[in-house]
């Protein structure tokens, strides 16, 4: 993506992991660390999609350190498919070596289609530990799996975005499961699961959100 992405390993429960790392310019302290999950593994899904790809440059131009990886069984990471329950175990030993409870930077949580869906496990495995500063749902599988709800208290702090379009996942499915939260979703006009042609649009809403103040002054 840039001159700063590095290509990594790690050990995860399956085995190695493959994990890509983009970092802010040198000179610049990241903002945070945000872990990235792509669609689903069965489908072509890889940390190489499009909007994964998109979601990382967002948060990358908001100053943060971007951590996509591959689930179990893609590419160069071990292990075979688990519908998710193994995935969110892949989610969270990427969030324990990269932004450990130790590490005082503040840390956002991202996923697309499949991903957000492991996204939302993860999430709330983390939610009574420790703090999230961001969440970003994009096209979450709502239609396919039982995504988890977001913690009231999280509810400014995320972003739900889904393509009025999406022949994937039906708009109809993502809002049957934020209603009962209130969640606001935020649709794009047009859009598809894969959001062709709006990914300048996709990111400027992510770094809207991203660059956003919460109560009491943190963005």
């Amino acid at each position: 993506m840039n001159a700063q992405t590095e290509r990594l390993h790690m050990q995860g429960a399956a085995g190695r992991i493959e994990l890509l790392r983009d970092s802010p310019a040198p000179e610049l302290s990241p903002r945070g660390v945000a872990v990235i999950a792509h669609p689903h593994p069965l489908f072509g899904g890889t940390m190489d999609n499009k909007v994964v790809q998109t979601l990382a440059r967002a948060f990358l131009q908001c100053g943060w350190q971007t951590l996509r990886f591959n689930f179990r069984g893609v590419g160069a990471s071990e292990g075979a498919h688990d519908e998710g329950k193994g995935e969110v175990e892949d989610f969270l030993a990427v969030v324990d070596q990269f932004a450990p409870v130790s590490d005082p930077r503040p840390l956002a949580l991202a996923g697309f289609s499949f991903g957000a869906f492991v996204m939302s496990h993860a999430m709330a495995r983390l939610t009574p530990h420790r703090p999230l500063e961001k969440l970003v749902f994009v096209g979450t599988a709502a239609s396919r799996f039982q995504v988890a709800a977001v913690p009231p208290e999280l509810h400014e702090r995320a972003l739900v975005l889904h393509g009025e379009h999406d022949d994937t996942v039906p708009l109809a499915a993502v809002m049957d499961w934020a209603r009962p939260q209130v969640l606001p979703v935020t649709v794009v006009p047009g859009g598809g699961h894969f959001f062709h042609g709006q990914l300048p649009l996709l990111k400027g809403l992510v770094v809207r959100h991203l660059s956003a103040l919460h109560p009491g002054g943190s963005a």
